[in-house]
């Protein structure tokens, strides 16, 4: 794969991604990377996979009485338990948990009725979460829990527009930080908002974005966060996957106010994320990946191999995509 060299104040940076064997062909769309031993992944045929030492090997199985449904969206506090998301019309829409290093499967969650459509799942600890769905009645579907997932509570969100709702395509148009903070990123004709809730969903504040809503597969689809207040959005339109216009937003004020910087990624996005041991911000998508050092405002494509979701933790970064794609980002 191509291997991009980028100087930065004297010092040279290397990026490239280094495959892995994932032992799998089914599309992958959901990667949680707990620390830099231990991951799991989710994509179409009921699948899970799960990796504890590093990648190196991954194990892969199905969710028993789920083989028909597309998890996009993973999540995990420890080997031993994670949760999945599926995602499709109504009762497609679930969530899963394991506490036994996906021996055994309990679902959690469905959708409300035949107009639910879950978009992410995330976790600001291990008993407190927030799942994203499109909106039903005019509302986004939201639900927080404060055990671990054995109960959930619908939370209320300001009116959605006539054409707008969320992109489950890297599990990651949902962000939680800190203790109660949360943002999700919107798409559709007219959508490209920013939510953002300080009380752990109970109320939100929204933000217009200058990402392209031009139509139903424009829009954000990713959100990151360096810390409360810098911020990254990326999208684009799906179906336009080398068009770079309008593709990205940034803030500095926690999402209250979002501007298009001066750089942009080579086209569609479907995941950003931050890497706090480098400083750096990747983004990927269908048409190849990069990095920004300076919070989004310039950015360097170093591959153009299609990925769909990306994962991080103690300066560990995967990437998930077609065909059972997942590799390891090599930085130095």
């Amino acid at each position: 794969m191509k291997l991009a060299v980028i100087l930065l104040a004297g010092a040279a940076w290397a990026q490239s991604w280094v495959g892995q064997t994932s032992g799998t062909t089914v599309s992958l769309r959901g990667i949680r990377v707990v620390n830099a031993r231990v991951a799991w992944s989710s994509g179409t045929a009921g699948t899970w996979m799960l990796t504890t030492d590093g990648g190196g090997t991954w194990r892969s199985d199905t969710v028993r009485g789920a083989e028909k449904l597309d998890f996009r969206g993973a999540w995990a506090i420890d080997e031993r338990n994670a949760w999945l998301l599926s995602v499709g019309s109504g009762a497609q829409s679930r969530v899963y948990r394991t506490t036994d290093g996906g021996r055994q499967w309990r679902q959690q969650l469905a959708a409300s009725g035949p107009k639910g459509f879950f978009d992410a799942i995330a976790f600001w600890d291990a008993r407190r979460g927030m799942v994203l769905g499109d909106p039903v009645d005019g509302e986004f579907e939201i639900y927080t829990t404060d055990d671990g997932g054995h109960h959930w509570r619908r939370q209320h969100t300001p009116a959605a527009l006539p054409d707008e709702g969320a992109f489950a395509a890297s599990n990651s148009c949902l962000v939680l930080r800190g203790t109660h903070e949360a943002w999700f990123g919107t798409g559709g004709h007219g959508g490209a908002r920013v939510f953002h809730s300080t009380d752990g969903g109970g109320s939100w504040a929204v933000a217009g974005t200058p990402v392209r809503d031009d139509g139903a597969s424009a829009g954000i689809f990713s959100l990151a966060f360096a810390d409360g207040l810098t911020g990254v959005a990326v999208g684009g339109d799906y179906s336009k996957p080398a068009a770079a216009a309008y593709n990205i937003a940034v803030t500095a004020d926690g999402g209250r106010t979002w501007t298009t910087p001066a750089g942009a990624p080579a086209g569609y996005r479907s995941a950003v994320l931050y890497v706090a041991e480098y400083k750096a911000w990747i983004a990927t998508g269908t048409s190849g990946s990069d990095v920004s050092f300076d919070a989004g405002q310039t950015w360097q494509t170093f591959d153009t191999v299609a990925y769909n979701a990306l994962g991080t933790a103690d300066g560990t970064v995967l990437a998930v995509g077609p065909s059972g794609r997942i590799a390891r980002l090599r930085m130095r």
